[in-house]
């Protein structure tokens, strides 16, 4: 060792030695152990491995720029979910006041987790597998949790992209060809068909003509050649944006990430000018305010603030760990926590304009159709012409008249009135006719934009908009499996891509056959809620009880120039977890209460009747869901029993550019604990960058702040000795 070195002069003073070894290590020549008197593990020094692992480290791709990070975030979090899944939840539990508990809920629950993975993703750079390896070997099974997860979410998840390209292209077209029933003839007689005119022309083109759907799960009915070669073009689009890499997906997100607002801000202005808008929207923000008080709305809201921003699933780690050491992440996580709530909001400003607009035409559609009962009442002399108020004209009926008149027949013809089969058309009720997911987008926005000036135009771009939305989410949720499998194993990314692409493409024949769409409910409603609410917890209780909640907070202030606020601290420690934990018991408890069954379309009867699954399918349901959570009882055995090796006892140390690099190698504690000379065994170094930030006047540097074990590794420790 050098003779002017820190350490030799050390040596010969009496000073009483307080420096930590990253204050030491900041002072001495890059040493590599491997070549060195440090090399305790026996490995022969190979230079070739050696380098392939600096190059990894130090070469690991990043973000072209910020911008390009935060739109991809933004388009991983806000998905098809705040388009179609927000709005329903916002008109079901009671329109304004939802958006109280949702809020909150988003603040103390979603943004804390939500910096959380991207801090340990940006801070230990590697995948959701690599990660919890990291900070805890034998909670490892959550990185192995959250790709199968997203295996399961992104094979229906394509499948809804698919439907969108098919629709993409059927709007090339006018009229619409769901704007009309088909006429069908019967010998020389041409009728409407009987499906679609006992239902609707979107509602026959959705189920007949898209999905060609069979009546029940039980009912194959074969492959839908349609919608497979929609589903080959959606993974294959997929497939293209993955295989380059985040330099390639991040440039496509300038276009998936911005558009969709393009898109929504133009449905605004358009829906506010349409006639009935205003309707809506204020039968959006009437707030109910003793739903407020409903558990139920509380735990949907909790839910959909879960699924929002994509925690759990490993994207917004994989994501996170392209970023440079210093990115500031906590703005990153409020940033994005708020764009994805004002974009619910925005959306939902849209489906309300829009579905109030539709509730005016139907509800004059209703007026016309019972206007003429009542006028073939008053010719046949079952009404009586002195019941119709005189200033009622027939035909200029409004709805305000038909009201008036539909009172006055009720109170006359009290006794008989429910044979007259006259219905009230009350405005009232369009508005609370609730729809959710594919009946939104697929029939009741559908329906809407028929009626639109230039609907093919309208038509093409709400598709557009949806396989955008689509896109960004499954680059995110394929980055989740991805990254972390090449992290950890090596492979390919070539390779890898192309092959997961074409087996989740083989598998997910399965959602586009005829019977397929109840797969797809099957799948949205259980592969995932259950086993990432679980990975959620694990993930929390590794950082802040296992880690160590105090560490974690000293190595944001290393990693981010400024110590986060305490309110984390908090929420990380106590209330976050409770939450989740309550949210989790919340849904089983509503999984034994509800039977679990599916919307079936019965082409007889043309209308959806709700149908149990059968005992196969349920089989199905509960191994989906034993699957998903699997990996994290059968790592922690693996690892608590020492039948595979978790790396955690075995260290040694690579001296580089003035920091410190983690290697895992075979040591025992006994030999880690002669190798650092520390108090205990458990006290060995944190692989954290030795920069250090300033704290403010009288602070210490978060590596001195503690010589106590604190997690799996401790953050103080001092050089005794040191080999010359």
């Amino acid at each position: 060792m050098p003779k002017n070195s820190k350490v030799t002069q050390r040596e010969h003073s009496s000073e009483h030695v307080t420096e930590s070894v990253a204050d030491l290590l900041a002072h001495e020549e890059p040493v590599d152990y491997k070549r060195s008197v440090l090399n305790v593990t026996g490995e022969t020094w190979d230079k070739q491995k050696d380098g392939e692992e600096e190059l990894d480290a130090e070469n690991r791709p990043a973000w072209n720029s910020k911008l390009q990070y935060i739109l991809a975030q933004i388009g991983y979090s806000v998905g098809l979910g705040n388009v179609w899944r927000f709005p329903y939840l916002c008109q079901k539990n009671g329109g304004g006041a939802y958006l109280v508990p949702y809020l909150v809920l988003l603040i103390i629950i979603g943004l804390p987790l939500f910096f959380l993975e991207l801090a340990v993703g940006q801070r230990i750079r590697r995948g959701s597998i690599g990660v919890w390896n990291y900070i805890c070997p034998r909670l490892g099974g959550i990185g192995y949790a959250s790709c199968l997860v997203c295996f399961f979410v992104g094979l229906y998840y394509n499948v809804i992209i698919g439907w969108s390209i098919f629709y993409f292209f059927k709007s090339f077209q006018y009229p619409l060809p769901w704007s009309e029933c088909p006429i069908v003839k019967n010998g020389s007689v041409a009728i409407v068909e009987t499906e679609c005119e006992r239902s609707s022309a979107t509602t026959y083109f959705w189920y007949r003509e898209t999905l060609d759907i069979s009546n029940s799960i039980s009912e194959s009915g074969g492959l839908n050649w349609k919608m497979t070669l929609c589903l080959l073009v959606a993974w294959s689009l997929v497939g293209l944006a993955m295989i380059k890499g985040i330099q390639s997906s991040g440039k496509v997100m300038y276009f998936s990430s911005l558009f969709p607002y393009v898109v929504l801000v133009c449905f605004l202005v358009r829906g506010l000018l349409l006639r009935g808008a205003v309707d809506g929207i204020m039968h959006m923000f009437t707030p109910k305010l003793d739903k407020m008080l409903d558990p139920q709305v509380w735990r949907e809201a909790a839910t959909q603030v879960f699924f929002a921003l994509g925690l759990g699933f490993g994207g917004v780690i994989a994501f996170s760990s392209y970023n440079k050491q210093d990115n500031n992440c906590h703005f990153d996580a409020t940033l994005v926590s708020f764009i994805n709530f004002f974009t619910s909001v925005l959306a939902t400003l849209v489906v309300f304009a829009v579905l109030g607009f539709k509730a005016n035409i139907m509800n004059e559609k209703c007026v016309v159709e019972n206007a003429e009962k009542i006028l073939g009442y008053l010719n046949t002399n079952v009404l009586s012409h002195d019941l119709i108020p005189p200033h009622v004209n027939f035909s200029h009926l409004t709805a305000k008249d038909y009201n008036e008149m539909y009172r006055v027949i009720m109170t006359v013809k009290e006794g008989h009135f429910k044979e007259l089969g006259l219905d009230a058309c009350l405005l009232e009720d369009e508005l609370n006719k609730s729809v959710q997911g594919t009946g939104l987008a697929f029939i009741a926005f559908t329906e809407a934009m028929t009626h639109f000036p230039a609907s093919p135009f309208w038509s093409v771009m709400f598709f557009l908009m949806l396989i955008n939305l689509g896109l960004g989410s499954m680059i995110g949720t394929m980055s989740g499996i991805t990254t972390p499998i090449i992290d950890t194993f090596k492979v390919r990314k070539e390779v890898f891509t192309v092959g997961s692409c074409i087996f989740a493409f083989l598998v997910g024949l399965i959602f586009v056959q005829r019977s397929g769409n109840y797969f797809v409910t099957m799948f949205d409603d259980y592969s995932a809620t259950l086993p990432l609410t679980v990975v959620v917890i694990l993930e929390n209780i590794a950082v802040a009880w296992i880690y160590g909640t105090k560490k974690f907070m000293q190595e944001l202030t290393e990693m981010l120039g400024f110590r986060p606020y305490q309110f984390y601290y908090y929420t990380w420690k106590y209330v976050s977890p409770i939450c989740m934990a309550v949210l989790m018991t919340a849904s089983i408890i509503q999984l034994g209460v509800s039977p679990p069954g599916y919307s079936a379309w019965i082409r007889e009867e043309a209308a959806e009747k709700f149908l149990f699954y059968p005992t196969w399918a349920m089989a199905i349901l509960i191994s989906l869901i034993i699957l998903a959570s699997l990996p994290l009882p059968l790592v922690f055995i693996l690892r608590q029993f020492h039948l595979v090796s978790d790396g955690s006892n075995a260290l040694s140390v690579t001296y580089k550019k003035g920091r410190m690099m983690k290697d895992i190698s075979n040591l025992e504690d006994n030999d880690e604990t002669r190798f650092i000379l520390s108090k205990v065994p458990s006290e060995t170094p944190s692989p954290m960058p030795t920069h250090r930030s300033y704290l403010g006047p009288g602070s210490n540097s978060p590596m001195e702040m503690s010589s106590a074990p604190n997690g799996r590794y401790g953050s103080g420790y001092l050089l005794a000795s040191t080999p010359e």
